[in-house]
């Protein structure tokens, strides 16, 4: 929304814009308006004495617990602004006048609220700037635009929760009992790969990502090999729940040793921990109540001569033969990068390495065509250098043999443009549209920024404009992992700047 008004000494312009961003519960302030200030041409300089909000248009006034202005001047950042007033007593229309009025020559303000709790997931916010008052009394009406209402999520889990500096790598799922399963990265002291003091934490929700418990690690080497939980860091988790049995598997990489390096580059040919990373395995057989002792099967299936073999991230699937499968990534000897998969026919007994799919290609996700074959949907590290290019996507290749053999899939690095990041790719029986399935990844080619979902009604071959839905529009980590809730409703984990939100997604904003 937007106004210009002049007076005889000076012209001014009024705009503001409700960003595409979640508003958060258990975070303190949310952004939810831009408003920007500027006057020209004066001889006295106008001041603002009251900001008039409506906030008509959102699902339960209630759920917000306070409303702030801040003020950050020329500065367009967020983080930049001060408070300068609040307000507890909402209504549909409220006014928040700053303590000290505001000079009009400059200025950046932002409306921010906070929730109360965590109110219903599908609930939204919207806001519009009203009119703005000047110090003499006189206002400005500001025209009506229409702003998308924000959905409320959760910060499930935030910079420096239980002291951890930072929270990444999301991976999740929905075990037959309707339980989400949520696993990711705990960082402890910065926000780096491998090697570092990292282990794999799990939150758990039994009512659709409503509410969810306290943390839980799942992961920890400890001090393994008498060197210290700095060279022992586990992570890059891959979440799969065993369709037949309820049983759920999530699947790592262990570094053992290297301090002060990255795994992706000092881990070495070779089998042992000391050489090389390891393929990791915990599981839970009741519901993720309780987890097995780590199980590693890199002897069972890494080639010696590959640097480095682990998995995903994100999420694995069970087929419908019952074959379990997790997307796995290899670099050979050569050091060259490969998406692959990793499968069991003995529910997770044994365990057996497919072919490369793609050179240059890393952290992938699998998903089942309706004839039983595998697509498997990759980050392509040649984006990295083509980032401009139209061939700058997401490489996509079909296996019918589980991994023995690759085709090429004909919207391979055409459809789904990235800029080099994990990405995430779910399918759905609907009851009326049929086989469905949901991406979502940074809809952008040069940043991580316009975490966007997407649908495709013909198994990856096309995804309309009209089925796909923003979510985060600022630039941030940008990994994300979807699951489908219920027969109504997607569950999407993603990250913000080393912290983790959830949000609930219902399929009519995606179906329309």
């Amino acid at each position: 929304m937007s106004c210009e008004t002049s007076t005889k000494a000076t012209t001014f312009s009024i705009s503001s814009v409700q960003p595409v961003l979640p508003v958060l519960a258990k975070k303190d302030r949310n952004k939810v308006l831009h408003i920007t200030l500027a006057q020209e041409n004066d001889s006295s300089i106008s001041k603002v004495n009251s900001f008039s909000f409506s906030l008509a248009g959102t699902t339960n006034i209630k759920d917000i617990k306070k409303a702030e202005l801040l003020y950050a001047g020329n500065s367009a950042d967020f983080s930049d602004g001060e408070v300068i007033g609040t307000e507890m007593a909402l209504d549909k229309n409220f006014n928040i006048s700053p303590q000290n009025p505001i000079s009009l020559t400059e200025g950046n303000v932002w409306l921010s609220v906070a929730l109360n709790n965590t109110p219903n997931l599908l609930n939204k916010i919207s806001v519009q700037l009203v009119s703005v008052t000047f110090e003499d009394g006189s206002m400005a009406n500001v025209k009506k635009q229409a702003n998308t209402p924000q959905r409320i999520g959760i910060a499930l889990r935030q910079h420096q929760d239980e002291g951890v500096d930072t929270f990444r790598i999301p991976g999740l799922a929905t075990t037959n009992k309707g339980t989400l399963i949520g696993v990711y990265d705990i960082r402890y002291n910065d926000p780096v790969d491998l090697q570092e003091d990292v282990d794999v934490g799990l939150s758990r929700s039994t009512d659709g990502g409503q509410t969810w418990e306290p943390m839980k690690v799942i992961m920890d080497m400890g001090e393994y090999g008498g060197l210290p939980e700095d060279q022992n860091g586990i992570g890059d988790p891959t979440v799969l729940v065993d369709r037949a049995t309820n049983t759920i598997w999530v699947a790592v990489l262990w570094l053992h040793g290297y301090p002060d390096e990255r795994a992706w580059n000092a881990s070495a040919p070779g089998m042992t921990p000391e050489k090389t990373g390891q393929f990791m395995l915990v599981k839970s057989e009741d519901d993720g109540v309780t987890w097995s002792q780590p199980m590693n099967i890199t002897p069972q299936t890494k080639k010696s001569e590959w640097q480095l073999f682990f998995n995903g991230p994100g999420m694995g699937i069970t087929m419908k033969d019952g074959t379990l499968v997790f997307p796995a990534q290899f670099k050979d000897k050569e050091r060259i990068p490969h998406s692959t998969i990793i499968y069991s026919k003995d529910q997770g007994q044994t365990w057996t390495v497919g072919t490369g799919a793609k050179s240059e290609t890393t952290e992938a996700q699998v998903v089942e065509l309706s004839d039983g074959s595998l697509m498997l949907n990759m980050r392509d590290d040649r984006n990295r250098a083509n980032r401009k290019d139209t061939l700058n996507g997401r490489s996509v290749a079909i296996t019918k043999d589980l991994g023995k053999t690759w085709v090429e899939h004909p919207t391979s690095r055409k459809a789904l443009q990235e800029s080099n990041c994990m990405a995430s790719i779910i399918a759905h029986e609907h009851d009326e549209k049929g086989r469905i399935f949901f991406f979502s990844n940074p809809n952008t080619k040069e940043q991580r920024d316009h975490i966007t979902i997407k649908t495709s009604f013909d198994e990856g071959n096309t995804w309309p404009i009209e089925n796909q839905l923003e979510l985060y529009e600022e630039n941030t980590y940008g990994y994300s992992c979807m699951t489908m809730i219920d027969e109504n409703h997607i569950g999407i984990l993603y990250e913000g700047n080393k912290e983790l939100y959830f949000e609930k997604i219902a399929l009519d904003e995606l179906l329309k």
